[in-house]
């Protein structure tokens, strides 16, 4: 399909920052083949007028549970313990693959409407987030949850439902998949290193929680003397493509291990804050290098999916608990949502950004809504100001999958309807 967008602004990475100029977009199946350059014999199949619109890349939401979705507000209010090991992990246990369908489907539905184009999630049930993914027309990467021991059944047959997985859906073009040990207090040193392998064998990145509250911390100092970071870094996890989800309790040192060119790590700000578990160190990672990402964690702990509540909290909570207002700038989070997540996905050469030879994954934003005016510094309203519901069109791959906010794909009633019969 040929797509035209005309006279829109541009949101264009530019040197260490962002631009917003007009130009015209034109797309040619998956890929955008000209921004700002008209292109001779061009005949669209479909011309979106851009008028009082801002084109985005789509946003890259780095650290999600989909599945859990169906759990939001049902475990608010309470420890970070007794949120995963009295309220979520008993009900999880209880699930049944059309629930994990359903959960990851509304998700979606979530992150389309707020600007998401892909995301990176860790799953239980094999073949429902990445069948709602493809359903629905967004991008994702998509690993199986993993935990126990190499040598126990268990911990076996979960790596197997990942490589199974992982060999199912290898040739769909919206999907990539990581090998995803869940964290070392449900995984053995042992287990971990063996996914390790796989994940250099299979050329794909590990995705894996670390460092995320001071019980965590403690406990690993207690049984292995050192950080989760530093214990990641002594079985060479560290030492591959890794996306770090959390890293919330961490030291200098952690720090300096974190900066290596192979980690990437997610912060999850609403999620952290309402499990009490506090503020990852941002600025001193940025300091350091490291290549920082921004997630939402699941609905279960955040409650929302929303990458512009995300921006917002990532630079307002570390300008305020540091008293200073330059602290993580409106273009630093951005960046987490948009160039530094393709980078952590291996893809900085085709995702994240609005260029010619780019994977046409857009967001089209009404700049005509009333926080978005007037239009002094439109870079810094995406992240102060925008709320996600200026999205008023998703395009992945070339294809638009919500138009008007309306989806192109998702049974949106029978989603509603599902998901009102699995009330509590």
């Amino acid at each position: 399909m040929k797509i035209k967008i005309e006279s829109p602004q541009v949101l264009l990475s530019e040197g260490e920052g962002f631009a917003v100029r007009p130009a015209d977009i034109y797309i040619e199946e998956d890929k955008i083949i000209s921004v700002g350059e008209k292109v001779t014999d061009f005949v669209p199949d479909r011309t979106i007028d851009g008028t009082d619109k801002l084109v985005i890349p789509g946003l890259i939401n780095m650290h999600t549970h989909n599945y859990m979705t169906v759990f939001r507000n049902l475990a608010d209010d309470v420890s970070f313990n007794e949120w995963l090991f009295e309220r979520v992990m008993p009900r999880e246990d209880k699930m049944t693959p059309e629930d994990a369908y359903l959960g990851a489907t509304l998700g979606i539905m979530e992150m389309l409407r707020s600007g998401t184009t892909c995301f990176n999630d860790m799953q239980m049930h094999i073949h429902q987030t990445t069948k709602a993914a493809v359903d629905a027309g967004i991008r994702a990467s998509i690993g199986r949850g993993l935990s126990g021991d190499a040598d126990e059944e268990g911990g076996e047959m979960r790596i197997r439902q990942a490589l199974e997985e992982m060999e199912a859906w290898k040739d769909e073009p919206l999907l990539t998949f990581t090998m995803a040990p869940h964290a070392p207090y449900t995984c053995t040193g042992k287990y971990m290193q063996k996914a390790a392998a796989i994940a250099r064998e299979k050329n794909v990145p590990l995705h894996i929680h670390l460092s995320e509250s001071t019980f965590e911390v403690e406990n690993m100092k207690k049984e292995q003397g050192m950080s989760p970071i530093a214990y990641a870094d002594s079985l060479g996890l560290l030492d591959q493509p890794v996306i770090i989800a959390h890293c919330v309790k961490v030291d200098d040192e952690d720090i300096r291990l974190l900066a290596k060119p192979t980690v990437s790590v997610v912060t999850n700000p609403a999620s952290n804050m309402k499990l009490g578990n506090g503020f990852a160190p941002i600025p001193k990672m940025l300091e350091a290098g490291v290549n920082v990402c921004i997630g939402t964690d699941g609905a279960a702990s955040n409650n929302a999916l929303n990458l512009f509540r995300e921006m917002g909290l990532v630079t307002l909570i570390h300008k305020g608990a540091m008293g200073d207002a330059e602290s993580v700038s409106a273009v630093q989070a951005l960046k987490m949502a948009t160039e530094n997540a393709a980078k952590a996905l291996g893809r900085a050469d085709s995702l994240g950004r609005i260029a010619k030879g780019y994977q046409a994954d857009l967001a089209i934003l009404d700049l005509n809504a009333p926080q978005m005016m007037p239009r002094n510094n439109i870079v810094s309203s995406l992240t102060y100001s925008a709320n996600g519901s200026e999205v008023e069109t998703v395009i992945v791959r070339g294809e638009i999958v919500m138009e008007n906010r309306r989806f192109t794909r998702i049974d949106e009633e029978w989603v509603r309807s599902e998901v009102r019969r699995r009330e509590v």
